[in-house]
């Protein structure tokens, strides 16, 4: 197999809730697994309290950004620009994030482009809503 059918296989077994993740040069891949798996977890533990589902798996983290110094710059989005809780969730992104051994702290951003739609979740966010 070619490296570009590689990398079009790859990119169709991504699943729509994972983010653009990027990493700095430095980062090690050892050190990049363990951030990537720490993050999620992370992730995982802050839920929209108007949705019974975590962010993580509602596909509303867009980017985490790993720089040199190991900050964390995360782009996210909410289901509605007008959600009430934004000022709430964003700093549970920024304590739970804060969190990950290793990191020197986080910058979270509130993004409407692309705005969110349902078919960003993962089909663990479409089980736990009903909707399939």
């Amino acid at each position: 197999m070619s490296e570009a059918q590689t990398a079009d296989a790859e990119a169709t077994t991504v699943p729509p809730n994972d983010p653009q993740w990027i990493f700095s040069d430095d980062v090690s891949e050892k050190e990049r697994n363990r951030l990537r798996g720490d993050c999620v977890a992370a992730f995982k533990t802050i839920f929209d309290p108007e949705i019974p589902c975590d962010i993580y798996e509602l596909g509303l983290i867009y980017k985490v950004d790993v720089d040199e110094n190991r900050l964390i710059r995360v782009e996210m989005t909410l289901t509605a620009p007008g959600c009430p809780v934004a000022g709430q969730i964003t700093e549970s992104v920024e304590t739970a994030i804060g969190t990950v051994p290793g990191t020197l702290g986080v910058v979270v951003s509130i993004v409407f482009e692309p705005p969110w739609e349902q078919g960003r979740m993962s089909d663990e966010a479409r089980v736990s809503l009903d909707m399939f």
